[in-house]
């Protein structure tokens, strides 16, 4: 896994195996958690930019409290 947090808002990851992904995903998702809950103003958008490229950030359009999950056209 590669990560690499390109602020406090977002967490770019590359995995290599699905079981790296699903451990890489749940950590990036519980440390952002923490700066939504000190901001209140958004939740946490999961994307899927192609096979193994994720993106994990802070966003307004999501409602605070909840993570949603999107695949990039």
């Amino acid at each position: 896994m590669i990560a690499a947090p390109t602020a406090e808002r977002e967490i770019r990851l590359s995995f290599s195996s699905a079981e790296e992904m699903h451990d890489g995903l749940d950590r990036a998702v519980n440390s952002l958690i923490q700066n939504a809950a000190t901001d209140a103003n958004c939740g946490i958008l999961v994307t899927r930019h192609e096979p193994g490229s994720y993106t994990v950030a802070l966003d307004e359009s999501v409602p605070f409290g909840q993570t949603l999950e999107a695949i990039a056209a």
